[in-house]
């Protein structure tokens, strides 16, 4: 490759691992630097988070690189701003070079970083495993050629999660007018809304009991508690692919705009028991079943599905679970609890078409954005190896056009 060179990752990169402060410095209240460890944050592009510290140890400036270093080992994101680096997290800036460019070179070399990890139980590699890595770099210019062609897709991605996020308030905000507040009836709950339970307009399906041996690659995946993330949201990468045997149930399928609900969690803190999330988008699959973990909820009497998804999507309904959950180890929810669920409602439901329609609206425009990021992430992962390998030539790209590719 003219004009790239080998060189050793801790050449033109330094690396500062994480180190935990002792725990009664945590608190959740936004007071001190943001606290990040292991990988709870990773998945977007740029964290959020909601753990702090007063008492920090290791730094990271905005605009480094945080890769885990604990299984799963290589997974990476970009701090938006300082914060306080824990155990099993390290950050990662360039000395003489492009910061994006590190990120793409990290994502390119994962494979790499992989194979260097040790541990029986949890796998994981130190500084000197990472600072050992042999990468090819090309000269500054031909770096942020590479960054602002792979960045462009990534920033449209991430405009796109912004925008479903504004998506995901409005439906909350419109369903808290309705149902909450009674905006549309001048504030007052009308005299012919009584409290209803869920069951009175849902039925309740559970999953499919799968044995080990019917987990192969396939085009059927069954959706499972790991499609559920912990700070909200549907994880395309939870799936397991299989091939069900004959006593799969037809009503145990799910189809678009189908919502499920987490029925187990293996957090003592319950982050995704409870959790309600409507199917978007089957991705690569042709079918998508639902695990014995997870319950999908279906509306009857000439309910809206969508109007569906955003009951169970209210903080309330979070919060009603969470009274029934039980267990040790493992938690579950009761039966009982989905059925159970009390809300205001009116007896003629025909005067809810017009907000079910708004919610319709909501969802679907949502869910083309998903559809969008799933070809712009196809895109840009058939792009990284290309272009880190220097196999497409980047020498014409013009870097003020890339704004404004979507």
């Amino acid at each position: 490759m003219t004009d790239w060179q080998e060189v050793k990752l801790g050449d033109i990169a330094t690396i500062t691992m994480g180190q935990s402060p002792k725990s009664e410095f945590y608190n959740s209240t936004g007071k001190g630097l943001p606290f990040l460890q292991g990988n709870r944050t990773f998945g977007l592009k740029y964290p959020t988070f909601d753990t702090y510290t007063t008492n920090p140890t290791k730094i990271a400036e905005a605009g480094d690189i945080i890769m885990s270093v604990r299984a799963p080992v290589g997974d990476l994101n970009i701090t938006p701003q300082k914060i306080c680096l824990g155990r099993g997290v390290c950050s990662l800036r360039m000395k003489n070079g492009d910061q994006a460019f590190l990120y793409y070179l990290m994502k390119y070399n994962n494979t790499s970083l992989l194979n260097r990890e040790s541990g029986t139980i949890f796998g994981s590699v130190n500084k000197s495993d990472i600072e050992s890595l042999i990468v090819n770099i090309p000269n500054g210019e031909v770096q942020k050629k590479i960054a602002g062609v792979l960045g462009a897709l990534d920033d449209k991605i991430e405009l796109n999660n912004k925008i479903n996020q504004n998506l995901e308030l409005q439906a909350q905000a419109l369903f808290k007018s309705w149902f909450v507040d009674f905006e549309p009836f001048g504030g007052t709950k009308p005299s012919d809304w009584k409290e209803i339970q869920l069951s009175e307009i849902a039925d309740f399906i559970g999953g499919y009991s799968y044995k080990g041996t019917e987990l192969r690659q396939s085009l059927t995946a069954m959706a499972t508690i790991k499609n559920f993330d912990r700070n909200g949201g549907f994880k395309l990468d939870g799936y397991k692919e299989i091939e069900p045997s004959a006593k799969l149930k037809r009503n145990q399928y799910v189809e678009l705009f189908d919502t499920l609900v987490a029925h187990t969690d293996l957090t003592q803190n319950a982050e995704v028991i409870g959790n309600a999330e409507m199917l978007l988008t089957k991705g690569k699959y042709k079918d998508i079943i639902i695990s014995m973990d997870v319950v999908k909820v279906m509306p009857k009497n000439g309910i809206s599905k969508y109007l569906l998804a955003a009951i169970l999507k209210d903080s309330r309904f979070k919060q009603h679970c969470l009274g029934y959950v039980n267990g040790t180890t493992v938690l579950h929810l009761s039966k009982r609890a989905l059925p159970e669920y009390g809300l205001i409602f009116p007896k003629d439901v025909k005067i809810l078409d017009k907000i079910s329609c708004l919610f319709e609206d909501l969802y679907k425009k949502i869910a083309l954005n998903i559809e969008e990021n799933m070809r712009l992430s196809g895109l840009r992962d058939t792009l990284l190896p290309k272009l880190m390998s220097g196999e497409i030539n980047v020498d014409n790209v013009d870097i003020s056009q890339l704004k404004d590719t979507p």
